[in-house]
């Protein structure tokens, strides 16, 4: 909605969407295998989200993922890294860029939200020439499929859970209120949608390879909406635990639930299991 003849329009939050972003989902896309029964179920649960992003299309979505040591490595970890560049190429994570469209930022929005946030005590790291990986491309193709460019502007917003420790569940609930918040405040007439992308349970090595604890991502979905301060209250041990050592991606998801006001009208819910041993989940949660 927008604000009254005189008054000064100002962005907002509409809507949060989560989902999973396994690699081999990307490649099945890539490679016209979405309709394969393999992979048919798992594309059937995108198909509502994708009539209703092309009803309720924002003008930017602030996307949080994590990198998978493309654009950072043992040399340089940030826990927190926010994309203030114009475009953003996409990666070679070993078998060649994916064949999707280069990525195109809101860097005077980005540069707004980082500013907002480090002055309440969360610190970001500001880049702008990255490559990003699937973990930011796999959410656009399963939301826009295959476009000749991206129908939105996006904020890379990359959260280290790769080198322990990562951020606690808590933190990243509170960083999701500070972003709001600065969301709120930019004066400019912007529909942001927040993202929050990794998960669900899964763990890619080691004597609990394949690992997927259904029972505890049906929990976690509910509590997502209708409890995150409950998710808050796990430990990072507690995720791995119950999630797998890849499953504390989903933290990630609480900065998109912390950006949500606290009662949130649930549109949409898919679980799939498995793709490529992960534990696939989705959610679109709009504000009331």
């Amino acid at each position: 909605m927008r604000p009254p003849n005189g008054a000064t329009a100002v962005a907002r939050v509409t809507a949060g969407v989560t989902m999973s972003h396994v690699p081999a989902i990307g490649a099945a896309s890539d490679l016209g295998k979405a309709g394969d029964g393999y992979w048919q179920p798992l594309f059937a649960g995108f198909e509502f989200s994708r009539r209703w992003i092309a009803q309720r299309k924002p003008d930017v979505i602030f996307l949080v993922y994590n990198d998978h040591a493309t654009a950072f490595d043992l040399n340089l970890i940030p826990t927190f890294a926010i994309g203030c560049g114009d475009e953003y190429e996409i990666a070679d994570e070993g078998w060649g860029p994916r064949p999707v469209p280069k990525v195109v930022g809101a860097p005077d929005l980005a540069w707004y939200i980082r500013q907002a946030v480090i002055q309440e005590d969360f610190d970001l790291t500001a880049v702008s020439n990255v490559a990003v990986d699937h973990g930011l491309t796999v959410p656009l193709t399963l939301m826009f499929d295959r476009p000749d460019a991206w129908p939105v502007l996006v904020v890379p917003f990359a959260v280290n859970v790769i080198v322990y420790p990562p951020p606690s569940a808590r933190r990243c609930f509170e960083l999701g209120k500070a972003i709001r918040r600065a969301i709120d405040s930019f004066e400019a007439d912007l529909d942001v949608q927040v993202w929050g992308t990794g998960g669900m349970s899964h763990q890619l090595q080691g004597p609990r390879a394949g690992f997927i604890n259904q029972e505890f991502d049906a929990r976690f979905l509910d509590a997502l909406v209708e409890d995150p301060e409950h998710l808050c209250q796990l430990s990072l041990l507690d995720y791995m635990r119950q999630a797998g050592s890849e499953g504390v991606e989903l933290v990630m998801w609480l900065i998109m639930r912390g950006a949500l006001n606290d009662q949130v009208t649930e549109l949409h819910r898919h679980y799939h299991v498995p793709a490529s041993n992960t534990a696939v989940g989705h959610l679109i949660l709009e504000n009331r």
